[in-house]
Parts: structure tokens; sequence; C-alpha cells
């Protein structure tokens, strides 16, 4: 039995709607196209579209764009992924329709003028440099260069400032043309609504849409040789990254190692990794760990900030709970406890219903449906103690691990 409804329209567009008992709506306009699909040179480009898509329309200029939701209280922003271009609000739930007046307006006609190319164009500069004042942040892009290094999944969703600086208004419609499928965009919907009368509103907005069916060519990325890469920064602390590639949102081990890396390095205090280096030695005010499963590959690491002195114990100390779990299967308290764990905290996010409404829409362009919080627990309850030491071994193997490290320069 499914919590959710879809209806599909003439061009492919789909409705994806999930009731909840609330004045309060979130909303989402989720388009499967993201940095992976930018062409050579053109680094940068789908977040670059993101941003403009804020600017101007055939209807309206930035002033009213802006204002169009917030004069009503509502939030709204965007974002852009290495696969994905969402563009969400949350609303009281009687502006809907305003709402997707607005997101009809901006996805399907933006005008994209050059004056305003060009003020958003220093934007992002900012932004990129910006980024490069943060360490934490700069060191996964340049981990992900590493891991990715050859593919498009390597690029900087910002891009760079040479690729930045050359983006034209050709290139965007070139990449809306190429990349924009109606049949993988979903408009999706959590609040109190009738679903037929969403269906016919929804359809006035969205329904008369041309229909586009470029099918876009990914490549699958290659696994690369681990490495070990040390770069001096204008920076005070050492700022360390390891990891390797990992497997896609479609394997069957995808709930196994979402669950090895919640009992790694998730969230809380209790994870093993901050138990053993920052609670038990007081190494590192910041450890942690991640798995970002994608549609063809996915990517796992650890991430750790430390004063230099103390850096190469606390990278000892992390392979070394990466070989207890290469080394020793859980125990069944311990299995039991890690699930229970994972389970209440996903439990505890879906409070978070734009977060929960995006992750649907994600899953229904990737799979064409969308797993109940039951079945979730289901596939999290049904990992074995074997397929956890079979998941270390194959993600956790110290030859295809790279590291890279930002230490301060002297």
């Amino acid at each position: 039995m499914t919590d959710y409804q879809v209806h599909t329209f003439n061009n492919g567009i789909r409705l994806l709607y999930k009731h909840a008992a609330s004045s309060i709506t979130h909303t989402c306009f989720l388009i499967n196209a993201g940095a992976r699909d930018e062409p050579a040179q053109q680094e940068g480009l789908a977040h670059f579209i993101e941003h403009l898509l804020f600017k101007q329309t055939e209807r309206r200029n930035t002033n009213q764009i802006l204002n169009r939701l917030e004069l009503v209280g509502a939030d709204l922003n965007a974002y852009t992924t290495k696969e994905y271009t969402c563009i969400h609000a949350s609303l009281l739930k009687q502006h809907l329709e305003r709402t997707l007046d607005l997101f009809e307006d901006l996805i399907f006609h933006s005008t994209f003028p050059e004056e305003e190319l060009d003020k958003e164009r220093s934007v992002i500069l900012d932004e990129i440099a910006s980024y490069q004042d943060q360490p934490e942040e700069a060191i996964q892009d340049d981990f992900e260069g590493i891991l990715f290094k050859g593919h498009t999944l390597g690029n900087n969703i910002l891009g760079t400032e040479q690729s930045v600086q050359q983006l034209s208004r050709e290139n965007i419609r070139q990449f809306m043309a190429d990349t924009y499928n109606t049949h993988e965009m979903v408009f999706a919907i959590i609040g109190d609504y009738d679903f037929g009368k969403l269906i016919k509103l929804t359809e006035k907005y969205l329904g008369n849409i041309q229909p586009n069916t470029a099918v876009k060519q990914r490549q699958q990325p290659t696994k690369p040789a681990g490495q070990f890469i040390k770069t001096a920064k204008p920076i005070s602390q050492l700022h360390c990254m390891l990891g390797g590639l990992a497997y896609p949102s479609s394997h069957p081990y995808k709930s196994g190692l979402l669950l090895v890396n919640n009992l790694l390095g998730g969230l809380g205090m209790s994870s093993r990794l901050n138990l053993e280096i920052r609670e038990k030695y007081g190494i590192a005010y910041t450890i942690e760990s991640g798995y970002t499963p994608l549609t063809d590959t996915g990517m796992f690491s650890v991430y750790f900030g430390t004063d230099v002195e103390k850096a190469d114990k606390a990278l000892r100390l992390v392979h070394k709970e990466l070989k207890k779990l290469r080394d020793n299967k859980l125990g069944a308290l311990q299995l039991h406890q890690a699930k229970q764990k994972f389970i209440g905290q996903i439990a505890l996010a879906e409070e978070n219903r734009l977060s929960l409404i995006i992750s649907m829409a994600k899953s229904l362009i990737d799979f064409n449906c969308i797993d109940t919080l039951q079945q979730v627990f289901d596939k999290i309850n049904a990992v074995t103690a074997e397929e956890v030491l079979e998941i270390s071994n194959q993600i956790f193997d110290e030859r295809q691990l790279s590291t890279l490290i930002f230490e301060p320069k002297e």
C-alpha cells in the first residue's frame, strides 16, 4: 500500500502528492539534469542556469519573481547537484496556485537577458572565491575531483573561474534543450489537498508544456587506484578526507552501506569514529563519514579536521576503525543497536517534510516508485552481519582508498 499518489501528464511531467494534515505545504520541482551533464569547457552551467531562473521571465522581472512568494510569507529557494536541479518552496496551504504559477514561469519562460548573465556571473565568481576560504568545503570538491578524475562527476558544481567567464546564453539554451526532458521532471507536493483538484490545478499550468524527449548519455566513471595527496594551503588547521567509490543507488547493498556508514561516522555523538577519535583522544573537533549513492556509482568518505601534530595519529585511528569492520563480524547486539539507531534517525528525519518530498521526487525519477517508511525499515532490518563484513571489505579496501590532505603552509 503506497502512501503517495502520482499523475502523469501527456507531456511526461509527473505530479507527485503525499497527504499531510497541515496548513503548511512543501513543494518542489525536480529536474533530472545536473553538473554531470555539462559539456566540456562548460563546467558550472547547470548551477548558472539555476541562478538565472530567478532573474527574468517573459512576464516578470527579478523583483516580481522574488516578491511573488515572499509577500505571502513563503520561502523560495533552489539548488543544483551532480545529477539534479531543484526549485522548492514552503508556504501556507492557500498559496499553492501562486507557487505553481511561479514555478512554471521560471522553468519554462525564463529569458536569460545578457545583463543578468553578467551580474550573476560576478555573483558566482564571488561564490567560488568564498568556497576557497572554507577548506572543509573545498576539500570535498577537490576529493571528488580525485575520485572522478577525467569524468564530469569530478567537476565542481560551481565550475571554475575560467569556465564561468565563458558561459553564454546559447550554452544555456542548448543545455536545457538537451537535458530538461519533461519525462524526467516531477512536481511534488506534501500538504492537505484533494488529489483530483490538484490534478486539475497542475494541468492548468503544466499540462500544455511542450514535451521534450531528449535522452541524456551519461557515462559511468571508471574505478581509480588509491592515491595519497598533500596540498599546502593558507590555513591554520589540517583537513583530511579519505575514501573511494561505492555502490550506486540501485545496488542491493545500498541499505547495508548506509547502515555501516551511520555506525561508523554518521549522525550523533555515538558513532565509532566520534567515540574513538574525538571523545577518547580529544583529537578532532569534527569527524564524520558519508556515503552518497548516485545513479551509476557512489562515493564513501571520511572527513576530519585537526591540529597538524595530531593528524598522523588521527589518520591511523581512522584506518584502525575501518580495519575492525573489515576483520570482525558485528555481534547480534551490535547489529541490532546499529539498526535501531539508524531507523530512529530516519523516522525523525521524516519530520523535515521538505526534505522528505524532495527525496520522494528523486526516487520517482530514479526508480519510478517510492519505498514506504516501513519498506525502508524492512530493508535495514534485513541487513545481516555477513553482509556488513562483505560490504566493509569491498568498500574499505585500503588499496582502493584515496587520501587528500590540506595542510597549513609553513
